[in-house]
């Protein structure tokens, strides 16, 4: 026997043997795959709202990650700055530089409002007026802060319900496989039974980073608010400080008239 006829019966194929055993396994589509194929309509709609929403979510963490990241980042570089500089008038003509930093609009609105009261000298007439403009300036730019991360805590708690729903949904599809069937059967079951696991798997998985993610942009704000309470303290102490120490300009004194001589 030559190599060659050797090489040749390695080589035959055996007409006997079943096309689909000689299949490769990865030409199969996987467990998951399966079960999506599987599902009904109900289930199939479920699990396009469950991903629409991990879509949404995930946008809005890393949208607000970026910014609240910036918005660190500028309130340092604005602190420093402010306590470098000795005069209101010098802050605020560098203030747009930064921006996004939410003491910024604090200090514009403490700013406008001592200069409505002294036009920017003295003690202002209306202490409590400067705490008011104070609290609303915080209050509007953690409000701005705080858009959209609600939808975070939305999704979170509504997640699983709608795949629960689609679990009771697949359990509903089961029973009725069973009862047509007429026999307790794996092929009767399948279909509903992958239906629940599957929508309910989506639902944890869409719930859990929107939970984690609001968790931790909220802790965020609220050291953001820790941080413009304590600046506008700050701010107002210094105006008071600085209107203190300054001298007032002395009224100038009109020169007497020289009394005319009488002859």
């Amino acid at each position: 026997m030559t190599l060659a006829t050797l090489a040749t019966m390695l080589l035959q194929v055996d007409p006997t043997a079943d096309p689909a055993a000689a299949a490769p396994v990865a030409a199969h589509s996987s467990a998951l795959g399966e079960m999506i194929h599987n599902s009904g309509p109900v289930a199939f709609t479920v699990l396009i709202l469950l991903a629409a929403m991990s879509v949404f979510s995930i946008t809005i963490i890393i949208a607000k990650w970026r910014s609240f990241s910036a918005a660190k980042a500028q309130s340092a570089r604005f602190l420093r700055a402010f306590r470098k500089s000795g005069r209101l008038s010098e802050i605020a003509a560098v203030a747009e530089q930064f921006k996004p930093s939410p003491l910024v609009a604090v200090f514009t609105e403490i700013n406008d409002e001592y200069h409505r009261q002294t036009q920017g000298r003295g003690l202002p007439r209306n202490p409590v007026g400067l705490e008011r403009a104070a609290a609303t300036a915080s209050s509007e730019a953690l409000t701005i802060m705080e858009r959209r991360i609600t939808w975070l805590a939305t999704i979170a708690n509504i997640a699983p319900f709608i795949g629960l729903f689609g679990t009771v949904m697949g359990i509903i599809d089961a029973f009725h496989g069973l009862g047509t069937a007429g026999g307790a059967t794996l092929r009767a079951v399948a279909p509903g039974i992958s239906e629940a696991l599957i929508t309910t798997a989506a639902g944890i998985v869409v719930a859990i980073p929107a939970v984690v993610g609001y968790n931790q942009l909220t802790s965020q704000l609220r050291d953001f608010g820790a941080r413009i309470d304590d600046f506008g303290r700050e701010l107002l102490n210094a105006i008071e400080n600085a209107a203190a120490i300054t001298p007032v300009a002395p009224t100038p004194v009109a020169p007497e008239e020289p009394r005319r001589r009488s002859f």
